[in-house]
């Protein structure tokens, strides 16, 4: 076992950890209030990308790391776009007028 075989343990538990918390963050709240999804969607492109570009194929660091990663993060888009869109007609909260029953403009 190398220096690399450890090296990429890290982020094979790190990366696919991270995401999942999001998406824990998510399912608790119902809500994908403050998730970019534009930022997890060019993160899934990102690990494909550096799947193949590693060029590591059958390990499972790389498996792990980057292409359950690359599923987790399509699934908080996923998530974000149909389960917990906000629909329209609710107010923000926050929103001054929503408070004050009024309507804006």
């Amino acid at each position: 076992m190398t220096i690399s075989y450890f090296a990429g343990i890290l982020p094979a538990i790190v990366f696919p950890v991270a995401t999942l918390a999001q998406i824990v963050r998510m399912v608790r709240q119902r809500s994908a209030a403050g998730v970019s999804v534009a930022t997890w969607l060019l993160f899934g492109f990102a690990n494909v990308a550096i799947y193949f570009y590693a060029e590591r194929y059958t390990e499972w660091q790389a498996i792990v790391g980057m292409l359950v990663t690359a599923v987790l993060d399509f699934a908080i888009v996923g998530l974000a776009l149909f389960a917990y869109r906000p629909v329209a007609a609710e107010p923000r909260v926050g929103n001054f007028f929503a408070e004050k029953g009024q309507k804006a403009g």
